[in-house]
């Protein structure tokens, strides 16, 4: 009996010490359809948050603290008959080094989502077969949002991430489902395949130098910490001379650019002069927020 208590504990503990990858929180807003019965998008929310908070995605061991924060919101603009149609919004964010800030990693609207979905049925991914499409947006964006967080601690740490999101992609393109054509502008083969391509590799650069040499030290050396953050601007106009308008710029300051207003908006002086001008050229769609980075 004592070996049995011994073993039941030990796996328990070997269960609670090897969580799943992330802690993510899917909201389903279906205030857009005129729908009596609204309980079929509370199952849906349920079985989502289920699928992607129990599921294990890699052979990887993560504790508990180490989980991944994310936050998928999913809008319904229409649905009849079991098929949905509407748009997600996905946040990703990871903890700073001593620190109880959380930092803003990816931060993303998907206008191009529909799906079939009948009430309860099981949500099971197959990463060798398109079975569903409602299945493969959201296995895609797991894999998306893993890969970036490790890309963050580890330079070009998201690559076996990235490439089972190229996978699904390659298997999602024979359904004819919206999103995942190569032709179509800003879809998810475009984002997956700039990740992995080296025509954008100071992105991956920047991602790493940004977080982990840069965000990482400002509670220990915020003068050091800016300086490197301020520089891995330059990474960004290196890339924007090559592929002017990157896709992949616009996603990193649609996540970074209140962050960057803040990091840079007090402590100790860099060159905000040099800093403005790099910024306004590599996004000016936030030039009203560079121009608010003074001292």
């Amino acid at each position: 009996m004592r070996n049995l208590i011994v073993a039941i504990f030990f796996l328990g503990f070997i269960l609670f010490a090897e969580a799943q990858e992330l802690n993510c929180n899917i909201t389903i807003n279906s205030d857009q359809v005129s729908q009596t019965n609204q309980q079929v998008f509370k199952t849906l929310e349920r079985s989502l948050n289920d699928f992607v908070n129990k599921n294990k995605w890699t052979n990887k061991v993560y504790k508990e603290n180490e989980r991944v924060n994310a936050q998928i919101f999913i809008t319904i603009t229409d649905y009849e008959s079991n098929r949905f149609k509407g748009n997600l919004q996905i946040q990703s964010s990871r903890p700073v080094f001593n620190t109880s800030y959380e930092t803003p990693v990816f931060n993303y609207k998907d206008n191009q989502f529909n799906f079939e979905y009948i009430e309860f049925q099981p949500l099971v991914f197959n990463e060798n077969v398109y079975e569903s499409n409602l299945v493969s947006v959201i296995a895609y964006y797991v894999y998306v949002v893993l890969g970036l967080d490790a890309d963050t601690f580890e330079l070009e740490g998201g690559n076996e991430f990235f490439r089972k999101a190229q996978s699904i992609v390659t298997q999602a393109q024979g359904s004819n489902s919206s999103g995942w054509s190569q032709s179509t502008d800003r879809s998810r083969f475009e984002l997956v395949d700039n990740l992995m391509s080296n025509t954008y590799k100071e992105y991956r650069v920047a991602m790493y130098n940004y977080h982990r040499k840069g965000l990482d030290i400002l509670g220990d050396n915020n003068s050091t910490g800016k300086q490197i953050i301020s520089g891995t601007m330059n990474l960004f106009d290196t890339m924007m001379k090559r592929r002017p308008n990157a896709f992949l710029i616009q996603t990193f300051f649609d996540a970074k650019s209140e962050e960057i207003l803040n990091v840079f908006s007090g402590g100790p002086k860099v060159d905000i002069i040099k800093l403005k001008e790099t910024l306004n050229r590599v996004a000016p769609l936030y030039s009203s927020t560079w121009n608010d980075i003074k001292y």
